[in-house]
């Protein structure tokens, strides 16, 4: 009945920004996304070592990072820059690091946000988060034993 990740521990799915960092927890049994407050990600040192607590606090046994892909499936200069961050948090937490496409997921969380009659600056708040738990609960269904 439970998932089929293979290690004990939770997932976490980061949506990767230069200002902030949307992130999401998998509950205990690894079935549903949880999106988690925002994180600053404007000093990469900062937010490894945030990172770093996070993975031993809840222990986290993978990071899915989205992947910003262009339209075509092209990688450009922000794509560069969450490869470089992958490595530096796969060296930083030892954890394995999962490189998902992210395409969309800030529309569709946006759009479930404003669905649920969030105003503006909530939207702003949380859509981050929201991405991150996209990213994750898609990941989770795909990983989840038939």
């Amino acid at each position: 009945m439970g998932s089929s990740t293979g290690q004990a521990g939770r997932v976490a799915a980061i949506d990767f920004g230069r200002i902030r960092v949307g992130l999401a927890l998998s509950d205990e049994l690894g079935m549903l996304a949880h999106p988690r407050p925002a994180l600053d990600g404007r000093s990469r040192k900062r937010l490894l070592k945030t990172l770093v607590q996070l993975t031993q606090q809840e222990g986290i046994c993978r990071f899915l990072v989205g992947l910003p892909l262009d339209m075509h499936g092209g990688a450009g200069v922000a794509a560069n820059r969450v490869v470089r961050f992958c490595r530096q948090l796969a060296d930083a937490t030892g954890v394995e690091v999962e490189l998902v496409d992210e395409r969309l997921t800030s529309v569709q969380a946006e759009r479930e946000l404003a669905s649920s009659g969030a105003g503006r600056q909530r939207i702003a708040d949380k859509v981050d988060g929201v991405a991150a738990a996209i990213i994750l609960q898609q990941w989770l269904d795909g990983h989840r034993d038939p």
